[in-house]
């Protein structure tokens, strides 16, 4: 008997997915941290790059058909089309082992020009072993994209944390066997993974490479077990739909017919992915190419501006680029954060937007539309600004005893700016996914391209600038995602003719976020200096206690002045978990509008 068939709202399923998404980040930090202080910002540099082709294809392989399998069920159930949904299921299945073939051999295929272009060649032992787990990721959404239009996200959110847990357990062991065995072979005087080696600066330089690749190593692990787990929730729970429903439906379609019209939805999400992944990748390579190329040209500039830096951790003249790049994506671990969370709205949204488009909902339509712009900018405004004030406190907890601890100088500024300009990053998957729902997803393609090309542009001019080098990389994602976002804002209103209350959605979150994030800044100040100074294993608890307080100061101030100014709207809270009574409190005291 199948199980009961279990529904959310979409901010109810868009809070299971933000749940497991901050876990699997707060792993995935938790992951990075260790690495980055074992194998310092050169290693990370390396495992980062090969990340950089990796995601690319990954996207490319399975960016359309979670969509279009979500979008399609969504629309089959609301009609009572039960029987296509079975069919398109295994259509999907066939579809998703092509596209995890190809995406497999096309990583494989590309691995050798992309490390040369980006002057990376020690990246390829982290590329080829990262590269299995393009197959199982789209073996994995299968099941990920067929529950998701079932707007049951719950089997979606607990194979992300599995995936990331497997990835943190065989990652770092693997990683800390590689640098163990390494210096081992160092202290014996023997090669080092096949480099003859004289000092220690010249025996890290060997073990990076592989300290990386041992590292990928995990990542492919963890999609093995979270396939694994997605594959027997299907086998033991089913998909709740009853033998009464499968009767009762209407004559499915052929299918040849479905698998036409997934390709077909498909193929303008897989557009828009291809621009944003082709944009990605040819991104990490023009950075870390013209990175390479100014710091040939300006080493003695670069030697004395970093000279505290690269003197602190021995880095030798042909690690710099990998060692300020590394330092660069020592940021992008709390850069990504914010968004990937706030991107768990779009795909919540997807399954409600469609059914709403299918039934000609307007009402639905406009207040999901609504919902997921106002919770993004309410939760994306506040980190991010409360992220920039605490940039350099926040590093300094994380990496201040490792091999990175000297990058944290670096990061810091690079996360800082990143901070007070996520809320674009944030909108842009959202507004994407919404596009995609009700089928314009030729806007995204088009906005991305046009991003695209402004941030390689810019990229290109500001890293080339020896005194901005790296800097320049947030400048052209700044740039890139400000013409994304206002494009696909004009087109997305346009087409739903929704009218936004700005007041509600972007001024009231914006004001508080600001009383925010000075009360991050101010608290911490003022703690970190009236505390006494206590050190522990190298650790500044002192620093640690004042971020920690930071933070609690800083989400009371935003919690408070939210509820003051009436920033909360109660149809957003209704469709929490428990919404009705949370509203019911709220409204009892005049905290909703």
């Amino acid at each position: 008997m199948a199980a009961k068939r279990k529904s959310q709202s979409l901010l109810n399923g868009a809070m299971v997915l933000a749940a497991a998404t901050l876990i699997v980040k707060i792993i995935g930090i938790l992951y990075k941290i260790p690495l980055s202080n074992m194998v310092g910002a050169v290693g990370r540099g390396y495992f980062d790059s090969a990340y950089n082709l990796y995601i690319p294809i990954y996207t490319i392989s399975m960016a359309g058909l979670p969509v279009a399998v979500s979008k399609m069920v969504s629309q089959q159930m609301a009609l009572g089309k039960f029987r296509d949904v079975k069919i398109t299921f295994k259509v999907a299945a066939r579809l998703f082992l092509i596209s995890g073939t190809l995406g497999t051999l096309l990583l494989l295929i590309l691995a050798f020009p992309y490390a040369y272009l980006a002057k990376s060649l020690e990246a390829l032992p982290a590329i080829f072993a990262i590269t299995p787990s393009i197959f199982f990721c789209c073996i994995m959404s299968i099941y990920r994209g067929y529950y998701n239009g079932l707007r049951n996200m719950t089997p979606t959110a607990m194979s992300q944390v599995w995936e990331a847990a497997g990835k943190v357990v065989f990652g770092l062991a693997c990683a800390k066997f590689s640098v163990t065995y390494g210096y081992s072979r160092f202290e014996q005087g023997l090669t080092v993974y096949g480099k003859t080696v004289g000092t220690e600066a010249e025996a890290a330089s060997a073990i990076y490479p592989y300290a990386a690749a041992a590292a990928a190593i995990g990542v492919t692990v963890g999609t093995i077990i979270g396939m694994i787990y997605m594959m027997i929730i299907y086998r033991m729970k089913g998909d709740g739909i009853t033998r009464a429903e499968l009767a009762g439906a209407p004559k499915p379609e052929r299918s040849g017919s479905i698998a036409k019209a997934l390709m077909a939805l498909a193929i303008p999400v897989v557009a828009s992915s291809l621009v944003f992944s082709v944009t990605n990748l040819i991104d990490a390579m023009t950075i870390q190419n013209r990175l390479a190329t100014m710091i040939a040209d300006n080493l003695d500039f670069i030697r004395q501006l970093y000279s505290e830096q690269l003197t602190a951790r021995s880095i030798l003249d042909a690690d710099i680029p990998k060692y300020l790049y590394g330092a660069y994506t020592m940021s992008l671990d709390f850069k990504n954060l914010i968004p990937s969370i706030t991107m768990t709205l779009g795909v919540s949204a997807i399954p409600a937007l469609s059914a709403a488009w299918a039934l000609k909902d307007k009402a639905q339509l406009k207040g999901s539309v609504e919902s997921v712009l106002r919770v993004t900018m309410m939760f994306a405004l506040p980190a991010g600004i409360g992220m920039g004030a605490l940039s350099f406190p926040i590093l300094q907890m994380m990496y201040e005893t490792g091999k990175s601890a000297d990058a944290v100088s670096i990061a810091a500024p690079i996360m800082a700016a990143y901070g007070y300009t996520i809320f674009l990053i944030s909108l842009s998957q959202p507004m994407t996914n919404m596009l995609q729902a009700i089928g314009y997803a030729k806007i995204p393609v088009i906005s991305l391209s046009v991003g695209a090309i402004a941030k390689v542009i810019t990229n290109y001019i500001f890293i080339g600038i020896p005194s901005v080098n790296i800097n320049g990389a947030v400048v052209g994602t700044v740039v890139c995602y400000t013409i994304i976002v206002v494009v696909n804002l004009f087109f997305l209103l346009r087409y739903t003719k929704v009218k936004l209350d700005f007041m509600s959605v972007a001024v009231k979150p914006l004001i508080c976020s600001v009383l925010c994030g000075v009360a991050a800044y101010t608290s911490y100040g003022i703690f970190n200096s009236i505390l006494p100074e206590i050190n522990k294993g190298g650790h500044s608890i002192t620093n640690i206690i004042a971020t920690v307080i930071a933070v609690g100061f800083a989400v009371t101030i935003y919690a408070i002045s939210m509820l003051l100014v009436g920033g909360i709207v109660k149809e957003d809270v209704i469709m929490l978990p428990k919404g009705a009574k949370i509203a019911k409190f709220l409204e009892k005291y005049g905290f909703l509008q």
